[in-house]
């Protein structure tokens, strides 16, 4: 059967999807023409504002009926989702939405944590990220103040259309409260680092080698090594981690930003948490409280 990659238009029927049903060609200047317009077919548009639709691209094969692929409409996406055995798959880079946040505070569904109080306890799984889903990286966890909600992480920076074999490292999860700060998990492939695959983290080098790579990741822009403030190494469990404070006054993800980093498997887990100058100075100990929970 042969596969193909189109845009998503309106589908009603329950015909064999086809060339034609399926519409243009996907290109990237198919989909920005579609994000730049943000007009949804007329079919799927009755009762919908042109911004309530996202511009996705699939792998279709060709034969399948409309109803074993499975419309779903819903608000920012308009796309075709596997069912029935069908082959419908998301093609991830560029094309996909960003992935969904939870527009609610993670003390809603999240557990208390045991070990820290007024806290929750959020613990990575299989459905959270692309690199958890294709077993690329281990599951890891850290607690959160209960106010706290997951921000969406854009597709492209996810990881996702590069699983399981990303050779830069990607964004896991970014949760973030406005008052506060945000925290985010980078992964690094360790092939970035080291030729040494499942290397542990003293193998790759020294703390101070290890932030000069990665410090990028930690300021969202540029890394000057005079903005260590306090380095460190400590054992959380059976792993070595090392521990970072960094004054960051012309960062992207804020002016206060502390990290730890640990290898598990064959990568680099890097937990960032961020704060400006008006989150740190109310928030500085709760930072700390979720930067120290980071275990993988």
């Amino acid at each position: 059967m042969e596969t193909m990659l189109k845009m998503v238009v309106g589908l009603s029927s329950s015909s064999p999807v086809s060339s034609t049903l399926l519409g243009d060609v996907c290109t990237y200047e198919k989909w920005a023409e579609c994000k730049s317009s943000r007009e949804a077919p007329q079919s799927l548009r009755r009762g919908r504002r042109r911004s309530d639709f996202g511009c996705r691209c699939l792998f279709v094969e060709e034969g399948c009926t409309i109803q074993e692929v499975g419309l779903t409409l819903g608000r920012r996406n308009a796309s075709l989702v596997g069912l029935a055995g069908c082959a419908a798959s998301s093609f991830g880079w560029l094309f996909a939405e960003p992935a969904a946040a939870k527009d609610v505070a993670v003390g809603v569904y999240l557990p208390p944590s045991q070990s820290v109080a007024g806290f929750v306890q959020f613990t990575a799984s299989s459905k959270d990220t692309p690199a958890l889903r294709a077993g690329n990286v281990q599951p890891y966890k850290f607690v959160l103040p209960p106010s706290w909600k997951q921000a969406r992480v854009a597709n492209i920076l996810s990881g996702n259309y590069c699983q399981p074999k990303c050779a830069e490292p990607w964004v896991e999860v970014k949760f973030e409260d406005g008052k506060q700060g945000t925290a985010q998990v980078f992964a690094s492939p360790m092939v970035r680092l080291t030729n040494k695959p499942y290397a542990k983290i003293e193998e790759i080098g020294t703390p101070e080698k290890l932030i000069s790579a990665l410090g990028p990741f930690v300021t969202g822009n540029s890394y000057d090594p005079d903005e260590v403030v306090e380095t460190h190494v400590e054992k959380r469990g059976d792993e070595t981690y090392y521990v970072y404070t960094l004054d960051t006054p012309l960062a992207r993800t804020g002016t206060h930003n502390l990290a730890a980093a640990t290898a598990k498997g064959n990568v680099v887990l890097l937990f960032v948490v961020s704060a400006n100058d008006t989150q740190w100075a109310s928030s500085e100990g709760v930072l700390k409280t979720v930067l120290e929970s980071f275990q993988a």
